[in-house]
């Protein structure tokens, strides 16, 4: 009886171990981000999350932390540094530590949303990419396009000469502020929750957003015009810590850049079909989409003064992006 029981501990042990050879070798990655569950950026996560689990035979789980649950986009990518996180989703805000990347989102760098795409496709975004890769210790996965940002307002605007005065809430961005100043502008540094106030109060005239936050955030009650000035088009991208991908075996990096390709078909295919209703949904609530913007030469005058505030090798990349065909 007694040997019996002996085997049966032996047995029971090594079916324990196998257990918990088996826990050690899920991985499990913590993805924290900013926006709702309801934006299709969150959705494109999940989506990830599900493809990931799919390739790699469950041996990675993405857990997934919206609305800043993880904490604010520069204290994820600190986390993810230091290994307590695992991926995000940013975009300039990493020129913090990679000064190229500052052109993600600088006003006037690009002519369209199909030349931003063709940017990010060439020598230019893989340069910012690399630098990325090595300054802030994260790996690029796959991008979201953002809706260019157009200015609303409460009067129509045709030409740089319309804003002259104007108080226009703006973001804490630095070449954001140098470029409206340079139009005549009166910049109104302010945070994105008290906006609304501050034009239903008077405070300030102005605001620029993409179309789905304009909408998002009701500015339809408070402002009647859309301005198409689109001064910029830009990007985000979902990045994964450096040190986590490379502690992957081979078939488990293979399997997550391939979840990553297919992530982005899945991102580009929600924004086409969702943004656009954004506008029509802002005409239905009264407002007025103003297409007739001389976009040249609010182009000319705001692409001087952000040249003026670049580094040297930021300004040449800014020239290399608009000159890119």
């Amino acid at each position: 009886m007694r040997r019996f029981s002996l085997i049966f501990l032996v047995v029971l042990l090594g079916v324990f171990g196998v257990c918990l050879l088996g826990a050690e070798a899920k991985i499990v990655w913590k993805f924290g981000h900013l926006v709702n569950e309801e934006h299709m950026w969150h959705r494109t996560a999940v989506k990830f999350a599900e493809l990931v689990k799919e390739k790699t035979n469950g041996e990675i789980e993405i857990v997934i932390y919206p609305n800043e649950q993880l904490g604010k986009e520069i204290e994820v990518l600190t986390m993810i540094q230091a290994g307590t996180a695992d991926l995000t989703i940013s975009g300039e805000s990493m020129q913090n530590w990679a000064p190229k990347a500052a052109l993600i989102a600088a006003p006037y760098a690009f002519k369209s949303i199909d030349h931003m795409v063709k940017a990010i496709n060439s020598d230019i975004g893989h340069e910012i990419r690399q630098e990325i890769i090595e300054k802030v210790g994260v790996i690029p996965l796959y991008y979201h396009i953002r809706a260019p940002r157009n200015l609303t307002s409460n009067k129509p605007i045709h030409k740089p000469e319309d804003v002259r005065g104007l108080r226009l809430r703006l973001p804490n961005v630095p070449l954001f502020v140098e470029a409206w100043k340079a139009v005549g502008a009166s910049p109104q540094v302010m945070a994105f929750s008290e906006v609304f106030t501050a034009l239903q109060q008077g405070v300030i005239d102005a605001q620029e957003n993409p179309y789905d936050l304009i909408y998002n955030a009701s500015f339809y009650e408070v402002q009647k015009y859309v301005n198409e000035t689109e001064h910029v088009i830009g990007w985000v991208w979902v990045v994964l810590g450096k040190k986590q991908f490379e502690s992957l075996p081979k078939n488990l990096q293979d399997a997550v850049l391939e979840a990553a390709r297919e992530a982005q078909q899945y991102a580009d295919l929600l924004f086409w079909q969702e943004i656009p209703t954004f506008k029509q949904k802002l005409v239905e609530k009264g407002m007025v989409i103003n297409s007739e913007v001389d976009k040249e030469a609010f182009r000319k005058i705001m692409s001087e003064a952000v040249e003026k505030v670049l580094t040297p090798e930021q300004a040449a990349l800014y020239r290399r992006i608009q000159e890119l065909e």
